[in-house]
């Protein structure tokens, strides 16, 4: 077998997109090169590893042991490399650069508070945060394009990944005060002919929210998916449908009496955040600090209330955001 280093990045993110998409053609169309500049990296990674790496058949490609583990280590290296660039460019600098990726209702609601006090801790330090479903965390931890992932729960993650569950939440059924279902008792019938009103965590797969609905089996047709939770909060409150909301926000909302607490069983349902990063000797010094801190009360609180930042100082989340 050749030397690994001889492995160039185009080879390995060739390989790695025709792994991906399982046609070289999707693989070319994805990295806007031809059709054979993907058969040349094949063949050069090919003869570079004495591996075909993978055989055309009737169902499409099937690749070899040898080609399944190069798919996964052309990810970790690829993503590596990625950091690398990165780091190395923050540290000309004189910055560190941690990257959180999270669900899109921890990064509206509790990632600014938390990213804020963290971040007050070192002036050299930077925090990027970009939304991603739950479902894509191992892959982007495994790629080295997170250092940490914060989200809802999915027990024990595969090693070499370890995962912290630190803090437990309650997701809530609410309308506005003029919402016929703030008069009186409801049923789970009722509820599915209503209009739900919702943030971009009901298309999370694993996520409460989705739970939520499931447990009341909301139609698709029922279902209005805003572009954050705060917009579907905001409609939910003139009484235009039924809103999901994290208890945690909605206390002030809930006690001055612009939403009202749906009457049905089932009403609430509770959730825990979990952040993962790789090992502590694979991962950066600054995530593993920040697995230690996610769990101090002050955190805890940051997440809750928010840190108290100046607004001068706070950039509020939309897709990618970045604290410095």
């Amino acid at each position: 077998m050749g030397n690994a280093l001889a492995m160039t990045p185009a080879q390995l993110r060739a390989f790695a997109a025709i792994a991906r998409h399982g046609s070289a053609r999707k693989a070319a169309a994805e990295l806007g090169v031809s059709e054979a500049a993907i058969s040349s990296h094949t063949a050069a990674l090919r003869k570079e590893l004495d591996d075909p790496l993978y055989r055309r058949s009737a169902n499409g490609l099937s690749f070899t042991p040898g080609g399944l583990r190069l798919a996964t280590r052309a990810v970790e290296m690829l993503g590596l490399a990625d950091r690398t660039r990165q780091e190395v460019q923050a540290a000309a600098q004189g910055r560190r650069v941690l990257r959180v990726a999270a669900s899109s209702l921890f990064a509206e609601a509790s990632a600014p508070g938390l990213i804020e006090l963290f971040t007050e801790r070192a002036d050299d330090l930077e925090v990027e945060l970009s939304v991603h479903g739950s479902d894509s965390f191992e892959e982007l931890l495994a790629g080295r394009r997170a250092d940490v992932t914060i989200g809802p729960g999915r027990g024990t993650p595969p090693a070499p990944l370890r995962a912290k569950e630190f803090l437990k939440y309650q997701l809530l059924v609410v309308v506005g005060p003029g919402h016929p279902l703030a008069l009186g008792k409801a049923n789970p019938a009722s509820l599915r002919s209503q209009s739900w009103l919702l943030g971009p965590s009901a298309v999370e797969p694993r996520g409460v929210t989705t739970r939520l609905l499931r447990r009341f089996k909301v139609p698709e047709r029922s279902q209005m998916i805003f572009q954050s939770h705060a917009a579907a909060l905001a409609e939910t409150r003139v009484g235009a449908g039924i809103g999901v909301v994290l208890e945690a926000q909605a206390r002030t909302d809930l006690t001055e009496g612009r939403l009202v607490r749906v009457p049905v069983p089932g009403g609430a349902m509770a959730g825990v955040w979990t952040a993962t990063t790789l090992h502590p000797t694979q991962t950066s010094a600054v995530a593993s600090e920040l697995m230690r801190f996610i769990t101090t009360p002050r955190a805890t609180q940051a997440m809750l209330t928010g840190s108290g930042a100046n607004i001068g100082h706070f950039r509020p989340s939309v897709h990618v955001t970045l604290w410095s």
